[in-house]
């Protein structure tokens, strides 16, 4: 009897001990005075691989009004001058700093002609992904990663708002058929997060003075293989591109009261 109530008290202060060091590491909002900004760009070097395109296979009359028989799967965008599009830069590590101000734009999704819309979103931690479908057919967002729900759209422009509990990685694909739709969310412990344009540029501001790690992500450009997946839908099985891992860059910044720290990166395929 000693000894299993002496290993519960002992279990149980882990526990109080492991909930404390959570809620240290939690990120805490303070003023930031004499803040500095963080830019730069993520630029593409050699020539771009060949974009990634897959058959569309289902209603075509909304998902290829242009009729062009493929679509773009929209994992690597390089701009006429090398910019990379849709790479997610933040800040590893940090602990306090502004207030969170993730812009409205990559918290709201659209499915529109078969796409999501926008391609990376960043939603802060325990905050809502507001859903919406803007095409007359039936599309079923599944996600997986840092957040698992399954959710048809049968009507169009109907929003559907689910709150992203945990840090870390979702992936969006669509169970209803559209195979080639694929996104990704970001779901953010701070706000000193950024997604490149498309001229691969990015700015992080409000940021304490100090030293940080500073760090690129891009989802990966290449499929490794097709899966075989099930329509809701028709009942039918449907082949569904499985995509490489994703790819990180780091590197080191100082930031200084009141000045600009320029950091850029250059990708490739090798």
């Amino acid at each position: 009897m000693f000894r299993t109530v002496k290993f519960t008290v002992f279990s149980a202060l882990l526990l109080i001990a492991a909930r404390n060091a959570a809620s240290q590491s939690k990120y805490q909002v303070v003023s930031v005075s004499n803040a500095g900004t963080i830019t730069g760009s993520v630029q593409w070097a050699g020539p771009a691989p060949r974009a990634l395109t897959f058959p569309i296979t289902k209603d075509p009359a909304v998902c290829d009004p242009e009729s062009r028989k493929k679509v773009d799967l929209e994992r690597l965008i390089v701009g006429p001058q090398g910019g990379v599009a849709n790479t997610v830069v933040f800040l590893k590590y940090i602990s306090s700093g502004k207030a969170m101000d993730i812009p409205e734009t990559r918290r709201h999704l659209d499915q529109r002609h078969c796409h999501y819309e926008p391609h990376i979103m960043l939603v802060p931690e325990s905050g809502p992904l507001q859903m919406k479908s803007s095409d007359p057919v039936l599309h079923t967002i599944h996600m997986d990663g840092a957040a698992t729900f399954n959710l048809p759209f049968p009507f169009t422009n109907q929003v559907i708002s689910r709150n992203m509990p945990s840090t870390g990685l979702v992936n969006l694909r669509c169970n209803g058929g559209h195979v080639w739709m694929n996104a990704e969310v970001f779901v953010v412990p701070h706000p000193y997060y950024a997604v490149t344009d498309e001229s691969g540029k990015f700015e992080l501001t409000a940021v304490p003075p100090g030293e940080y790690a500073i760090v690129a992500w891009h989802e990966g450009w290449g499929v490794a293989r097709q899966e075989t997946a099930f329509d809701v839908l028709t009942e039918r099985r449907v082949q569904r591109p499985v995509f490489t891992p994703p790819k990180t860059w780091e590197k080191k910044v100082s930031v200084n009261g009141n000045e600009m720290a320029v950091v850029n990166f250059v990708i490739s395929d090798k």
